[in-house]
């Protein structure tokens, strides 16, 4: 194997290395660079000694372009869920139960309520005391928002 048939190798490495890093980066955007890394490292499996460190550069640079301009979008939607906002729907399950403050819930901050065995982030419109008992009105992502049980 020649120097730069081993590159496309390198490249086909980094391209699986960031796509399994999008796994704990928020954003959807790793993947896309992996993605235009393993299409370089593929070119080069296939051109050898021909695709010289200058085209490898500027085909990374081209496909990580028309990967996030074209295929973001779309695969952000698939990937994404039905949500409106980042909130989910009242439907969700989790809406009317009850919870118990665990950390004092001071606006505009977090603090914490436990949920059956499981503790959430949780914001509320008023202040609300540790030991209350609190209603779920909606659920973000993992904070839920709450008011106090009256």
């Amino acid at each position: 194997m020649g120097g730069l048939t081993e590159s496309g190798w390198l490249w086909l490495y980094a391209g699986a290395g960031l796509m399994l890093f999008e796994i704990v980066l928020p954003g959807f955007v790793a993947f896309f660079f992996g993605l235009a890394a393993a299409t370089t490292g593929f070119i080069g499996l296939a051109a050898g000694d021909a695709f010289s460190p200058a085209w490898q550069m500027a085909s990374f640079s081209a496909f990580s372009i028309l990967y996030l301009a074209f295929l973001r979008r779309f695969l952000k939607n698939i990937f994404s869920g039905d949500s409106e906002n980042g909130a989910e729907s009242l439907t969700d399950g989790f809406a009317g139960r009850r919870a118990t403050v665990t950390q004092a819930i001071t606006p505009p901050g977090q603090g914490r309520v436990m949920l059956g065995d499981a503790e959430w982030s949780a914001v509320a419109d008023a202040p609300v005391p540790a030991g209350a008992q609190v209603e779920i009105i909606s659920r973000n992502n993992l904070t839920l928002k709450v008011e106090e049980c009256k």
